[in-house]
Formats: C-alpha cells, structure tokens, sequence
C-alpha cells in the first residue's frame, strides 16, 4: 500500500480507535446476537459449506473457541477486520490523491456510520464488507499501474469474498458491466483476466461442490427469506436505507460517486458503474438495505477525495466544518447506532425522541417495539438457558440419559450451547431449523423431550401428539427481549410410534440437503 510515512501513524490511529470503540459503547447487560450463537457452533462442525452461509466464518469461530470462546473472542474479529476495513480505505484515499485530511474524513465515515454496529457483529457481513473493500482497492491499484498481478488480487479476493458470502456474485457482476462501459473494456480480450477468474473459482470451488452435494441450500436458504422477509421490503425502503445507514455522513458517499463521474477522475470511473449496477440488481431482487455495505468503502474513500478537491483555497475552512458535522450527527445518533444503555434507557429515549417514526423500531414482523430488532436480539438467552438448564438439572440421572432438549430455532439451540454450563446438558440440545440439522446424529433414541419455543406445539405436530404428559414448565419474561414469551416445556415418556415418526421424519428432512453418492 502506498502509505506515506507522516500518514502511516494517523491511519494506524485511526484503526486502533475504530477497533477499541465499540467495546466502551455497548452497555453490559446485552448478550450475545442470535445469529452469532449459530455461527459460533459452526466452528465446532468445520465444513466447506452450511445452510446460512459459506466456511469462512466458521475457521474464525474455530480460532474464538481455541482462545476459550468468551465475549471478548466473539468480538474481536469483527473489531478486526473492521479496522483493517479503515485501512484499506483510507489506501483508497491514498491511490486516488488524496492527503492526510481525506484520510481522516474516510476514516471516520468507517468509524461513524452503520459499519459502527456491523463490525461488532460475529456475522460474515464484517467479511463481505472487507473483502469487497480489498477488490475495490485492487481495481484502483490496477487503474494506477497496469501491473497484471493486481488483476490476479482482484482474483483473489473475488474468491475470498464467495467463502465469505456469495453475495459477492452481484459485485462480480457489477465489475464485468463496468468494463464494458468504461474504457478498459479492452481487458475482456486479456487472457491475465480470465486466469484472474480461473484463480477466483479454483478458490471458491471446495464450496460450490459442497452446495453441488447438499442440493443448492443457497437456493433454499433466499427462497426462505423471499417468503419471510424479502417479500415485505420496497425499492423506495431499500433506497432510504442508503441514506440512513450512513446518515452522519452520507453527503460523502454522494460527493463521491458524483466527483467518479467528472472528468477528473475518469479513471476511477468504473466504481461507479459497479456502484450503480449493484443497487440496480439489489432493488430488482428485493435485496435488503445492509446487502450494499460492500460498497460504501471505496465511495467514502472517492468522496472524502472529492471533498479536498473541491475545498481549497477559499473553502478551505468548510473541510473541518465537515469534520464537525460528521461528529456531531454521530453523536446524535449514536443511541441508535450502538445499545449504550440498559433497555428501560434506551427504549424511554427512543419514546422522548419519537423514533419510531423512523422505521428504526419496526422489526420483521412489520410492527413497532420499545427496541431495534437487533438490539433485542441481545437479550433473554441467559434466561432461557437457565430456566432449561435448571429443569433439566431436576430430572432423575436415568431420566437425562434418555432426555433431548429440542430448540424451535437455531438462536435458541446455539444459546443454550454456548450458556450451558453443564457438558451433559449441552450434547442433549438439538434443533432442525439451519444448519442445526445436519448436526442431529443419524441415529438418536430418547424417552423424554424438553421443548424450547414459542409456541405450544399443535396438532400438525404429529410427534408432540405421542407423549403421555406435558408440563408448562417456565418462560421468558424479559420484556424487550424479542424471546419474550418463550416457553420451555416438558413432553415426558413418548410412545413407539412418535419415536418412528421423529426417526422418519429426521431422515426425510436430512435427504432433501443431501444429494446421493453414486
């Protein structure tokens, strides 16, 4: 990276502040996410591929249960990788010419928008955001020297960033349109270009022939969520959230995908047009708003860029007017970026400030709550893992021997595995919902069902209809949980037949993702 050395140390301070920061902004009573519990328990069934997303994830969650899988562990890579994120983008600013006050300006763009909250998530969206980050980087250091090998690194981190998470493809796709329509649409007839993508699939393959083996779950997993929550979103909602996502500095995303446009910075051009492509694919597939983050580093690195440019002289004063803009609006909307204060706090301050007519409280379900959906997503598993540990704990040593703990979803499956704190208590948690399937052994018998969930099961259940009692046992009472309700319920002594069904219906539901070996 071309980092001079009076830059080097302002940027390493940056990524130093952008790494330790959201440690001291979010209040300790939060728990871990839900989704983080299921990629957490990945790390303990290494695989090419799962249901959710691709490995890459998992070798990380590997690495926090190496180093004793506590909160700091769970967190300290995407606190990593989102200060690596700052650098490359700030090398960005560097590569298109800018100087030390761009480089402060992007970097608290990272430091200050929606990537704020991203990179305190254990979710592979800190690792789309860094890779696409690396391919933007690599296609300017291309444009600058013309040196095939950075052809191969934009290669590279193409194949990188489908082990992280396929979306990947709409970049890929959004690359190839901007060659086409800028003036280095001369690379298609460079056969370095298709070794690069040779390079990126070799890397992607073990993959893609682990979804060949378990029936596309790809395809499976976004018919799941165009069914549940794709459905619900509008292109006016996708297009606002590019605006909210980085309100406290979101005139520099627009100043740079403007200023890629002038002449000035025609070179660059083709980051715009992988820009514009992205969002058109995005809008047209009902992609949620947080699906672009990939692209926000290289227009914050372009704007910030454009903003030293565009302030000399005369307008000299407006660049730190810029900076106190972005701080202010960051501190204004940091309650709403990071959970700063325990619940009854936070959910009052959103009330006082009206903030739900933002949109900002409207979870999946389409309605309002004291909470953002993520923010309670935080919390209850404590609670629920206790209150299944405890029963279970009560029960006669024959009786846990021949007892399963079966979870409705994967957050609660993972909570109560990563809460637990007895080992017995643990190996007996199952759940059929993602990935959790796959874990299920084969073969499994038991006599007693401890069901946690938010419903009682109804008749459909076929399975809940064959046991002899069941007992109410205790649930959820957190009130800005959004595991508020759930239940934990003691089905005791099951019947022949409800064990063949569970049996049969297991097997079915494993073969649909497993394609036969010939």
């Amino acid at each position: 990276m071309n980092l001079t050395k009076s830059v080097w140390p302002f940027i390493l301070l940056l990524a130093l502040i952008k790494f330790a920061l959201p440690f001291f902004l979010q209040h300790p009573v939060y728990e871990l996410h839900r989704d983080e519990f299921l990629y957490l328990e990945q790390g303990r069934h290494l695989a090419w591929g799962y249901m959710e997303v691709p490995p890459m994830l998992s070798w990380l969650s590997y690495l926090t249960h190496v180093f004793g899988g506590s909160f700091f562990w769970v967190k300290f890579w995407p606190s990593l990788f989102g200060a690596i994120t700052l650098i490359v983008t700030c090398a960005m600013v560097l590569e298109m010419g800018g100087k030390l006050f761009a480089v402060v300006v992007a970097g608290l763009c990272i430091m200050f928008t929606a990537y704020l909250r991203l990179h305190f998530l254990f979710q592979a969206n800190f690792l789309e955001v860094f890779w696409w980050a690396l391919s933007a980087y690599f296609i300017i250091r291309y444009i600058n020297s013309k040196q095939i090998k950075y052809l191969y690194w934009i290669g590279f981190s193409f194949g990188c960033a489908w082990l992280s998470k396929n979306s990947v493809s709409f970049f890929i796709i959004g690359f190839a349109v901007a060659l086409l329509l800028t003036q280095y649409r001369s690379l298609l007839l460079n056969k370095h270009l298709y070794g690069a993508g040779l390079l990126a699939l070799v890397i992607a393959l073990p993959n893609l022939i682990w979804q060949y083996n378990h029936n596309w779950p790809l395809l499976h997993h976004m018919e799941e969520l165009r069914e549940t929550q794709l459905k619900f979103l509008s292109p006016v909602d996708f297009l606002m959230g590019q605006i909210l996502m980085y309100f406290t500095a979101f005139f520099i995303w627009v100043m740079g995908l403007i200023w890629l446009f002038t002449a000035k910075s025609k070179p660059y051009r083709m980051l715009a047009w992988i820009y514009l492509t992205v969002i058109v694919l995005l809008i047209v597939s009902s992609g949620k708003n947080y699906y672009s983050m990939g692209l926000y580093p290289m227009l914050f690195a372009a704007g910030s860029v454009a903003l030293q440019q565009w302030t000399t002289v005369k307008l000299k004063s407006l660049r730190w007017v810029t900076v106190a803009v972005i701080l202010f609006l960051a501190g204004f909307t940091l309650p709403m970026a990071m959970p700063l204060w325990e619940p009854d706090k936070l959910a009052a301050f959103y009330q006082k400030r009206d903030v739900e007519g933002t949109g900002m409280l409207q979870w999946e379900d389409q309605q309002n709550h004291s909470l953002p959906q993520d923010f309670a997503d935080y919390l209850g598993w404590k609670e629920i893992t206790e209150k299944t540990e405890k029963l279970y704990q009560s029960l006669p040593q024959v009786d846990k021997d021949s007892t399963v703990v079966y979870c409705r979803h994967y957050g609660l499956a993972g909570a109560l595995k990563y809460y637990g704190k007895d080992a017995q208590f643990k190996s007996k948690v199952i759940s059929d919902n993602g990935s959790f399937l796959h874990w299920i052994p084969n073969e499994f018998g038991f006599k007693h069902l401890i069901f946690v969930g938010r419903r009682m099961p109804g008749a459909d259940d076929e399975v809940f209809q064959h046991f002899e009692k069941v007992t109410l046992i205790d649930s959820v009472t957190y009130k800005h949980s959004r595991q508020l309700g759930d239940k934990v319920i003691f089905f005791e002594n099951v019947d022949s037949i409800g064990s063949k069904m569970a049996a049969e219906g297991l097997k079915q539901m494993k073969q649909e993702f497993n394609r036969k070996k010939l």
